[in-house]
């Protein structure tokens, strides 16, 4: 059982949880115009993003990729669904982790990358600057998740439940309304079993089909030119905040399939969860069809072999699967359970009773 349903996530944490949010957001956003700044025309950077090579004006390189912009938005949709009190706090923290959790797969392997030698041609400045970004970064996805595990309280609503019940109840002829035993609510905002089925099996389709591909790198690549692509090297770097190619399809793979389980358990974090999958599995695989529209592989599908259609192929799905997923995901979850309403009558002879309800007896029995 998730622990995200254990509690209720505090206004405090909330409110912090929304301004780490925002810090997040700030650092990406930085870059993002920085790159604005040094290129020969904007549409440049959307252009690099989808896998061209344009030139930027200056005597630099690149920092953000198509993964920087999308941080951004999961960083603002994110604080806002963490300061609105309508989404249930385990939505809200599942949003938190989610993010977090995104940020450090993206990340992580920067600490090692912009200290390495073979980064030694560009400006060092530069790359500090961006070691930097890539560290405080990864200290707020830290924060969001002592905001998530420490800034929640118990939720009280079952010892005010035992305690009603060992409260004195007022004498009474008749109740009607009563809640009829059954099974318990379920936990606010977890999914539907519908969307729940259809998010787990695209998002687990998808992240088996990306890391199928990456068996296929390593076994037609081998461990060393793979490792290469994996952990960072001069051959496959592109940008300053974009982690190598082989560890960003791997964490990819890693996030589709955890999201995959989560919503087939229909966690209540499954959604926020799920969505955060999807939208990787939308950048993915659009600029990897950006990128073979550019090179014309689609304009020549049927010439192609039969490995580079299915590449091609794979990411076609990868997208779809993605933007399915976006939709199914965003559907509002189970609402908050409403108690029904318990009314009783018939205290004193000649009381008010419900309509359709049968009067009590003239005269109460002895000690009533």
């Amino acid at each position: 059982m998730s622990t995200v349903r254990d509690g209720v996530l505090t206004r405090g944490a909330r409110g912090l949880g929304a301004l780490v949010c925002l810090l997040l957001a700030l650092l990406s956003a930085l870059w993002i115009i920085r790159d604005l700044t040094i290129a020969q025309q904007a549409a440049d950077v959307g252009r690099f993003w989808l896998g061209e090579t344009p030139r930027p004006r200056e005597f630099t390189a690149w920092a953000t990729s198509a993964l920087d912009p999308l941080l951004v938005l999961g960083a603002l949709v994110a604080a806002v669904a963490v300061l609105r009190t309508a989404v249930p706090s385990a939505v809200a923290t599942g949003a938190l982790l989610s993010l977090a959790a995104a940020t450090a797969l993206l990340r992580t392997p920067l600490v090692w990358m912009l200290g390495a030698g073979w980064l030694q041609g560009l400006d060092s400045g530069l790359t500090a600057r961006a070691r930097l970004t890539a560290l405080a970064q990864l200290a707020l996805a830290v924060a969001l998740l002592v905001v998530s595990v420490r800034g929640r309280q118990p939720d009280g609503s079952t010892a005010r439940g035992a305690h009603a019940l060992q409260r004195p109840v007022t004498p009474a002829y008749g109740v009607v309304r009563a809640v009829s035993p059954g099974a318990a609510p379920e936990a606010p905002g977890r999914p539907f079993k519908g969307p729940a089925v259809t998010t787990a099996v695209l998002l687990g389709a998808a992240g088996l089909a990306v890391a199928g591909w990456e068996l296929h790198w390593w076994a037609r690549l081998g461990g060393d030119l793979y490792g290469k692509g994996l952990f960072g090297d001069a051959s496959v770097f592109r940008a300053l905040l974009q982690p190598p190619v082989h560890w960003q399809a791997l964490a990819l793979a890693l996030s589709a399939l955890t999201a995959a389980a989560a919503a087939l358990r229909r966690a209540a974090w499954a959604r926020p969860a799920a969505l955060t999958a999807a939208a990787l599995l939308c950048v993915h695989g659009g600029v990897a069809l950006a990128f073979a529209l550019h090179t014309g592989k689609l304009g020549r599908f049927a010439a192609l072999p039969a490995p580079a259609r299915l590449e091609v192929g794979t990411a076609a799905f990868v997208a779809a699967a993605g933007l399915a997923v976006l939709i199914a995901a965003a559907r509002p979850g189970v609402p908050a359970a409403v108690p029904e309403a318990v009314l009783a009558y018939g205290g004193a002879p000649g009381e008010a009773r419900p309509p359709h309800a049968p009067p009590p007896p003239s005269t109460l029995p002895p000690g009533w």
